[in-house]
Formats: structure tokens, sequence, C-alpha cells
């Protein structure tokens, strides 16, 4: 889960600093803790409770009939919410990323940037994430596969993809516990975006990352490996292979890495080598909930 400061929820949220404390104060609304520098640390959870309930007196409450309800109270009515919330959220993004796409053909960067900036800005970069970068990738490459736009088009694009991931990253602190996990994407694999947010996904929940990036070969990784012990190694696979090379790739993986026992992979090649991963005693992961899962189980073998 990400970490706030005060200033940052303000913006989130659309809120004052002044009127964030109060409602800490006075309501109890919240109760962020305090970091070594005893400045406020907030969770996307208080982000998205902060945001309820602005919402709700919009809709004519008021801050103390809603404060007298407590704030398990609320965070049960707001996880409880219509679909309609949810549509109305996923109708949003689907008309942000036209506009994105809109402004591929041609390239007008300045509107592009701006329109992408200012959406990741605003909202918890988990959702950020799933909601608009992920599904822009995806966008973009089907445009380029359509002929729609070239593959420098395609590279910018990622490029600013890639750009925001590292980003939130590199403020993210260092865990000194947690589960070991190696994210990589294996010979003759360029593609890093996939990696890059299974990366993000592990960090944010606690566990020691060692992200390797494109391309890495087995015998490096292997090494790589033997080194580290990773409890995990999760592996990103989007192209698809012929029968003939996805059947080298699993056993010279397999002959590569055997000392390492916890091995998954994902990813649309992932899903496709599905038999032949599992021949080599690899899982595969469908999505982010099944990495979740198998997060869950490590974190608690870790604990």
């Amino acid at each position: 889960m990400n970490t706030h400061r005060i200033h940052r929820v303000a913006k989130l949220t659309g809120l004052s600093k002044d009127v964030i404390r109060v409602w800490e104060r006075r309501y109890s609304l919240i109760k962020p803790a305090r970091g070594a520098n005893r400045y406020r640390i907030y969770t996307d959870e208080d982000v998205a409770l902060l945001r309820y309930v602005k919402a709700e007196m919009e809709k004519g409450n008021s801050i103390g009939d809603l404060a007298s309800l407590g704030q398990n109270e609320l965070l049960a009515r707001m996880k409880a919410m219509p679909a309609q919330a949810i549509v109305e959220a996923e109708t949003l993004y689907e008309r942000l990323l036209s506009e994105l796409v809109a402004c591929l053909e041609p390239l007008d960067r300045m509107v592009f940037e701006r329109k992408l900036n200012g959406a990741v800005a605003v909202i918890p970069f988990e959702e950020a994430l799933h909601g608009i970068l992920l599904p822009l990738q995806e966008r973009v490459g089907k445009l380029w596969h359509d002929g729609r736009i070239n593959i420098a088009v395609e590279h910018y694009v990622t490029r600013q993809v890639q750009q925001k991931l590292f980003s939130v990253m590199n403020q993210l602190p260092v865990n000194e516990q947690g589960p070991k996990v190696v994210v990589a994407c294996p010979p003759m694999e360029a593609h890093e975006i996939g990696a890059q947010s299974v990366a993000y996904h592990c960090r944010v929940r606690g566990c020691r990352v060692y992200y390797l990036g494109a391309n890495v070969p087995f015998a490096s990784l292997a090494a790589f490996c033997e080194q580290v012990r990773p409890d995990l190694l999760l592996l990103s696979l989007t192209g698809i292979l012929p029968e003939a090379e996805a059947e080298a790739f699993v056993r010279g993986l397999s002959e590569s890495v055997t000392a390492q026992r916890s091995i998954m992979a994902g990813g649309e090649g992932a899903k496709q080598m599905r038999e032949r991963l599992a021949e080599g005693r690899i899982a595969v992961l469908d999505d982010f909930a099944a990495l979740d899962r198998r997060l869950i189980v490590l974190t608690a073998a870790n604990a």
C-alpha cells in the first residue's frame, strides 16, 4: 500500500491541509501514522476515505453526521459502494485513454504529457497504474501492430510509462525485511512494462525486490539467484513463441535455474505456454490478484 505526506493527500482529495488536520483531530476520521521525522503518513485507504466523505458532503450530508458513524462504519459503507461508482471511474478512464490516443495521431507531445501527468498526479498510483498506464500501453501496442502509429511513437509512450513507474519506485522506502523476490525478463524478452509493474507491486507489499530488467540470459539469471537465493523468481513473458521455441525455452530455463524451486511467470506468452511451463514446474500468474495471493503466503512464511 502506498503512503503519502499531507501535501500529497491534499492534492489527491481536493481538501486543504487545514481541513484534513481538523477532520483528523476533531472527528477522528483518520489516524495517520507518524514517520521518524514526526510527519504525518497517510495510506491509500485514508485517501479513499477522505474522498468518500467529501463526496458524501457534496450530496448534502454534514461532516458531524458522517463522523458520528465512526471510522469503521464509514469504511464499510465506502467499500460497499454500488457498482455504479466503479462504472463511472471506468468511463472516466476510458475517456482519458481515448484523449491520450488522439494525441498520438499525429503526436502532440505537449497535450499528451499534460493530460497524462495531470491524471496520474491526482489519484493513488496503483489506481493510475491499472486504470490508465497499463491499459494505455496495451492500446498503443495494438495501434502499432495495426500500423496506425510507428514504432518510434510506441517507444515514446513506453518511456513515459516507465518514467512514472521508476519515479514512484524511487520514492518507496527500501525494505529490509520481507520475502526476497527477483523480477526479470528472460532472453529475447525486451518488453519491460509488465515486469516493472510487477516489481512495483511487490515493493509496495513489503518485498525485497531485485529488478533485473529485459533480456537476462539464463546463465546470468541462475548465477544471480544462486547468490541472492530469492523466495520467488518472477518472469515476464509477453511474446508468444512457436511450439519448438517454447519447448527449447522451458528446457533451457529448467536446466539453468535448477536451484530456484519457486518460479512463476506472467504475461500473454506465459499463458500460451502454460502446459510447457507446468512441465518445468513453473506456475503461471493470470493476473495481479493471483500474484497477491502468492505474496500473502510468502509474507506469512517470512513473518
